[in-house]
């Protein structure tokens, strides 16, 4: 057994007590004591520095490296799983050991990660996101074309539906893929060609039955949620978590606080669609247009709910913008309370 002893730190242990001096030993990987005057084989001193558990980042795609759709077109089909290599190590390395990945990341990398066989942080998948015909996850093109940013394969079925019974047998193939949890678009979005986030999307029968099939295989449900409609739909039928919330009205927040519905803002994810475009990567000027009008409504809503009491998660939409930011993401949350 190898102990190391990371010595002389400031801890900040995430109970909400103050930070203070203390040394932290770990033994083959596992922490098993923080106090003073411990012992052991090797020594790290952490005199001058913070040291702190792992962090969580809610919504990340391990398999995008940004949204270059054109470089994505031009892309060899196997060629993101080892870009996926570089993201889950550049992630772990800023201090993340936990993600739940958004879409994109299938069976095969989870248990890569779990065999040891490639590193990177505990790992969350979704596999892919339903949407509705011409909703998020639809990558039709106006000249006819489907460009989705995924595409299908055996362990990646198609996710766009329109009726509850397509509902169930999607969040069935789902689940027989090895989802840990089940993403779904309830609106419209910033990235996709054909949609407005400020539109919801599904009805309540069809999110009741999807939320039905997860909860009687014990899984949870996502939903991408901007629009105000889409936001009231997911939390009306029991979806755990709201990623994005653009669109938040004050009855929605009363119903989050309600339901104990969980926020994740992701507020880097426009910002880094507009880093984007201004660094010259190809977009459409409707993606441009729509990432320039969700910021002020985006961080008004995150702010009203931070004030209201929602329960709030660290998410980045990594991959989207680069791996690695992770962080800066808290900077944003904590500007706006």
């Amino acid at each position: 057994m190898t102990r190391t002893l990371f010595a002389g730190g400031l801890v900040f242990d995430g109970t909400g007590a103050e930070p203070s001096s203390a040394d932290v030993l770990v033994e083959d990987g596992v922490i098993i004591e923080v106090g003073s005057g411990l012992d052991a084989d090797d020594v790290v001193d952490c005199s001058g520095t913070t040291v702190l558990p792992g962090l969580i980042d809610s919504h990340v795609h391990v398999l995008f490296s940004g949204v270059n759709v054109l470089r994505m077109m031009q892309t060899p089909f196997s060629y993101p799983f080892y870009e996926a290599l570089h993201n889950l190590q550049t992630t772990l390395d800023t201090g993340i050991t936990n993600v739940r990945d958004a879409s994109g990341a299938d069976l095969g990398v989870a248990q890569a990660l779990r065999d040891g066989l490639i590193a990177g942080p505990r790992l969350q998948i979704s596999i892919s996101m339903i949407s509705q015909t011409g909703g998020h996850g639809d990558g039709w093109q106006p000249c006819g074309a489907v460009m989705p940013l995924l595409s299908t394969h055996p362990g990646r079925p198609s996710t766009i539906v329109d009726s509850v019974d397509e509902m169930r047998r999607v969040v069935r193939e789902l689940i027989r893929a090895g989802a840990d949890v089940i993403k779904v678009a309830t609106s419209g979005g910033v990235l996709s060609p054909r949609d407005d986030p400020r539109h919801g999307h599904f009805r309540d029968a069809e999110i009741a039955v999807l939320v039905e099939e997860a909860t009687a295989a014990g899984v949870f449900v996502m939903a991408h949620a901007q629009a105000t409609d889409g936001i009231k739909v997911a939390i009306r039928n029991g979806i755990r978590s709201i990623e994005h919330g653009i669109y938040l009205d004050d009855e929605a927040i009363e119903m989050m606080l309600e339901a104990g519905t969980w926020l994740v803002p992701t507020l880097s994810a426009p910002r880094a669609v507009l880093i984007m475009a201004d660094s010259g990567v190809p977009m459409p000027a409707a993606v441009i247009s729509k990432a320039r009008m969700v910021l002020e409504s985006h961080d008004d809503s995150v702010r009203r709910a931070i004030e209201a009491g929602v329960k709030i998660a660290m998410g980045t939409d990594s991959g989207v913008g680069p791996h690695g930011n992770n962080l800066v993401e808290l900077g944003l949350m904590a500007g706006l309370g």
